[in-house]
């Protein structure tokens, strides 16, 4: 039995035998899922505006109002969860590579580097769908960002995340450019322990977090409001978005502290586990609804908003029943087939 030099994702060197037993696999932290989940919800009305090509076809485009839904949406859901997703991009790349390292992977970084290519041309081809869509960015910004930060000391990773969201929200008012460094900070709460203790939250640590957090985010809000006719692209949105971002992701974990775990469990991890497959079929079904809808000449919203609500049941019962027979979605599972190169877990 020959070691081969592996690396934890906290920059220590181990030797992992290449021909031993393969790890147990980790437990799924259910709270990522659970959070996969609500950022597939909270990303689909805006998702929807473009996809759907909501009013694209009226001679003038109202801006955002709270005499209508647009103004709640800006405000609530625009720039608020694709955050959260890039911060769970940035989890998940950790995740693997320790989850790879513990299996006895001789070579983890090229797992991931598999992985990452794959993304990319996924990511390409939906974009002739979704013009909004992202994965082609993770794809490329994980190969440039992620790849290279894992030789880094963890609180090098954590520092160049909270510069790299600083810097995105003062030169571009947030959007895209923060992937990079929310990317950095969800592998860094890896490296420090935070996503593992996420597994069983407390409410004594949740609670405080989710309260400094929303306190922010409140001081934030009148900021944007004042700003809400300015509508999809400023400075107020950009910094108000992260604010809110983190008090939906430190409350969501402060509630599954509490009795209503299993009611969030039920209601949005199948969503969550079949994220990738739900994020790209939701790009097909918003397409239907524009055609079936109209929804470039809708007068109102109540077609968005019943869209929007069909496709979320749809897809929730679509992932609960899929996930009573399968472990995964079809999507994660070609995607997981092909970083193992089918040799490795299924």
């Amino acid at each position: 039995m020959s070691p081969s030099p592996s690396t934890t994702t906290s920059g220590t060197a181990v030797a992992v035998p290449v021909d031993a037993p393969a790890a147990a696999p980790r437990r799924r932290i259910a709270a990522l899922d659970v959070l996969r989940g609500l950022a597939l919800c909270g990303i689909l009305l805006p998702n929807l505006l473009t996809v759907g090509q909501f009013r694209h076809g009226l001679d003038e485009v109202p801006a955002a109002s709270f005499g209508d839904p647009s103004g709640w949406i800006e405000l609530l859901a625009h720039q608020r969860f694709f955050p959260i997703f890039s911060l769970l991009f940035g989890i998940g790349f950790s995740l693997f590579l320790e989850s790879a390292t513990r299996r006895g992977a001789p070579h983890p970084r090229v797992l991931l580097l598999r992985r990452l290519l794959l993304l990319l041309p996924l990511g390409v081809g939906h974009a002739f769908l979704h013009p909004g869509e992202a994965l082609s960015l993770y794809a490329v910004f994980g190969l440039l960002v992620l790849l290279p930060s894992s030789w880094l000391p963890r609180w090098l990773v954590a520092t160049g995340g909270v510069t790299g969201v600083a810097l995105a929200l003062w030169q571009f008012e947030g959007g895209m450019p923060m992937i990079p460094g929310v990317f950095l900070l969800g592998s860094a709460l890896v490296r420090y322990g935070v996503v593992e203790r996420m597994a069983r939250p407390t409410l004594r640590v949740a609670g405080p977090l989710f309260l400094l957090c929303a306190a922010a985010a409140a001081v934030a809000v009148p900021w944007h409001v004042s700003q809400i006719e300015d509508t999809w692209s400023s400075h107020a949105s950009g910094v108000t978005g992260v604010l809110m971002a983190a008090a939906y992701v430190t409350g969501t974990v402060a509630l599954l502290a509490t009795p209503v775990r299993g009611v969030l469990t039920v209601a949005f991890a199948p969503l969550g586990r079949m994220a990738l497959t739900n994020y790209v079929s939701a790009t097909l079904l918003m397409i239907a609804a524009r055609h079936l809808l109209d929804l470039p000449h809708a007068d109102g919203y109540t077609g968005l908003l019943l869209a929007a609500a069909a496709i979320v049941l749809l897809q929730w019962a679509a992932s609960t029943l899929w996930l009573r027979r399968f472990a995964q979605g079809p999507l994660e599972w070609l995607w997981r087939r092909g970083t193992w190169w089918g040799r490795g877990p299924a």
